[in-house]
C-alpha cells in the first residue's frame, strides 16, 4: 500500500540516536543514513518498499509535529510491542500510553502508543492472539 512514510524531525543526531535501536527492535533494516543531507532510511524484510524515513523538513522550515498524524509499526507478537516500548522511553521518547491490549479496537489489539524526542506520535501493534 505505502511506498514511503516521512517523519521530519527538528535535530538529525538526536533522532537517529532514538530511531536506530527502536527499527533495530522491530527488525526493520537500515538502508540509508546519510547525515550530510540528513535522512535514514529502513526496510522490512526483503530491503524493499515500504520505506520509513527520518529527515529534516524539506522546505528548511522549523519541524511541526501535527496533530492526530500517527505512524502505527506492525508487530509480530506482543512481546515485541513491550520491548519496541521500553527501547523507545530508554532513548528520549515519551509515553502516550503504555504496551496492552485495546479492545475497542479489536478482541487482539495489543499497542503500546509514543512520541519520539521531536513529538511525533508513533504506535506499536500487534493484531494477533496471544
Amino acid at each position: 500500500m505505502f511506498s514511503h512514510v516521512f517523519v521530519s524531525v527538528g535535530d538529525f543526531d538526536r533522532a537517529l540516536g532514538f530511531y536506530r535501536p527502536l527499527m533495530e527492535s522491530l527488525g526493520l533494516g537500515l538502508r540509508f543514513c546519510e547525515p550530510d543531507k540528513p535522512w535514514a532510511g529502513w526496510h522490512g524484510a526483503g530491503g524493499e518498499r515500504p520505506l520509513f524515513v527520518i529527515c529534516k523538513p524539506y522546505d528548511g522550515r522549523p519541524h511541526d509535529p501535527g496533530n492526530g498524524q500517527m505512524v502505527a509499526f506492525a508487530a509480530a507478537s506482543r512481546e515485541i510491542v513491550r520491548e519496541a516500548h521500553q527501547v523507545a522511553l530508554a532513548h528520549g521518547g515519551s509515553c502516550e500510553g503504555p504496551p496492552g491490549l485495546r479492545p475497542h479496537y479489536h478482541a487482539d489489539y495489543y499497542g503500546a502508543y509514543f512520541r519520539d524526542p521531536d513529538g511525533n506520535k508513533l504506535c506499536v501493534a500487534c493484531h494477533a492472539r496471544e
